[in-house]
């Protein structure tokens, strides 16, 4: 019998087995494809390397600024695509070797949950003591009459030669950003409709209005408050309360995600699901079925590999006996457009409504002399902090290296860092990183190199 048998072998699934290992548990991996699941092989990876080529052809038509003369050719797709490949399989393939080095069994083949402490794999009985379920997401088509037809896949993207002349994008999360950014600089006449008033709805509204500034400069059309309702041939019908409006697009991105929770056997046990089909669980990453956890997609919400690696190293600590809360305050969030997007923790909006007194404190990207002498002055820093306790509640950056920039609030936060603490520090000059002890400053009420509050 094993300790562990971990259902899915994506970055959750793939941390899990090896946390559990190094606890000292015999571990089984049950995989029913590719190593490296929705992240590595049609999600982070390949989309970052592609945002990748587009950012440098953007930033090869500017080169003339710095007295550079170049140039500028056509994106070669071919080679893009070889690279995307080539990437991701080295990463599974270290994946692979890394569970081998921990001694986890790795099980071809689809599993099912027949017990708390079984697991069916294509008529094997595989039992263990605990069981981790990581079975990730799957692309979530909306029923729309006529999409069939001009259905354009978040997959079938990350595998074109050539960009649709143009696309509607109805997905307003990070995914449906990213994506609009990387083809509006491809060329695609992107045409953005989210069914709220604005895209991002979920992060600082400041945020989510310098990157519609971002998308709108480089000619993406967004429409806010209209839902597609109908696709015929070229003709896309968008609907706002009783009135009707139609756009014109050649193909329509579908790239909107569920759980894949259903058919594993759960529901006989007991587990519960939540509303978008989701597994529901504690914050010990337990399911309502003692000896089964969930982590990552499956359980709905976050949809982010590096949430789903945190609640895979949760899940498996708890299984193995050493108590583990999955920090839920303190997942990151990112965009790796141009700008870049980086946030944790409550908007501004969100800290209001949660009861706070908040303090707010931002600095621009305009005068960070780093963003000035490379000339990527769009963007900024703002801090919301408890205006009693100085407590962090959250950080929303928008500018170059925001995601990278970002990992200092989380740090912060974890280690309960207050704002009027983070003002006292200092950085490297000159560099982003200023810009987020500036903020801190200000939010503290002391900022340098501000202008007096009125």
């Amino acid at each position: 019998m094993y300790d562990v048998v971990v259902i899915g072998g994506g970055p959750g699934g793939y941390a899990a087995a090896i946390r559990a290992s190094q606890l000292k548990g015999k571990v089984a991996l049950v995989e029913g494809g590719n190593m490296g699941g929705t992240c590595v092989m049609r999600g982070c990876i390949p989309s970052k390397i592609w945002l990748r080529a587009a950012t440098l052809l953007e930033q090869s038509r500017k080169a003339g600024e710095f007295g550079l003369e170049l140039t500028v050719g056509k994106l070669d797709f071919t080679a893009v695509l070889a690279r995307k490949q080539g990437v991701s399989n080295d990463i599974r393939m270290g994946m692979e070797a890394l569970l081998a080095n921990n001694g986890v069994d790795v099980i071809p083949g689809m599993a099912v949950v027949t017990s708390p402490t079984s697991v069916d794999v294509a008529g094997k009985k595989v039992e263990a003591k605990s069981i981790i379920i990581a079975t990730g997401s799957t692309l979530a088509k909306p029923d729309v009459p006529g999409l069939d037809q001009a259905a354009f896949t978040s997959d079938q993207l990350l595998d074109m030669t050539e960009a649709p002349a143009s696309v509607l994008i109805t997905d307003p999360t990070y995914i449906g950003v990213e994506m609009a950014t990387l083809l509006s600089i491809l060329g695609s006449k992107v045409i953005f409709a989210v069914p709220g008033p604005r895209i991002l709805p979920d992060e600082d509204q400041d945020s989510s209005q310098r990157m519609s500034q971002s998308l709108r400069e480089r000619g993406v059309q967004i429409i806010a408050r209209h839902t597609l309702v109908k696709v015929a041939g070229k003709t896309c019908t968008l609907k706002s309360g009783d009135k009707e409006q139609t756009v014109e697009a050649d193909r329509v991105l579908v790239s909107g995600r569920k759980p894949v929770a259903a058919n594993l056997g759960l529901e006989t046990l007991g587990v519960k699901f939540n509303e978008d089909g989701g597994i529901t669980v504690d914050q010990q990453c337990r399911t309502s079925c003692p000896g089964i956890f969930a982590i990552g997609d499956c359980t709905g919400g976050w949809m982010l590999s590096h949430a789903a690696s945190a609640m895979g190293i949760c899940a498996a600590e708890n299984s193995m006996g050493v108590p583990a809360k999955f920090p839920s305050h303190l997942v990151s969030r990112a965009i790796w457009g141009s700008p870049e997007m980086g946030s944790v923790g409550l908007s501004e909006e969100q800290a209001e409504r949660k009861g706070y007194e908040v303090e707010v404190g931002g600095f621009p990207y305009s005068i960070n002399g780093y963003a000035m002498l490379r000339g990527e002055v769009d963007g900024a820093v703002k801090m919301v902090a408890d205006a009693d306790t100085g407590e962090i509640l959250g950080v929303h950056i928008v500018g170059s290296n925001a995601s990278e920039l970002i990992g200092e609030a989380v740090l912060a936060m974890q280690l309960e860092c207050t704002v009027r603490e983070f003002a006292k520090g200092f950085r490297v000059h000159p560099a982003f990183c200023e810009t987020v002890v500036d903020a801190a400053r200000d939010a503290a009420g002391w900022a340098l190199y501000l202008p007096k509050r009125g």
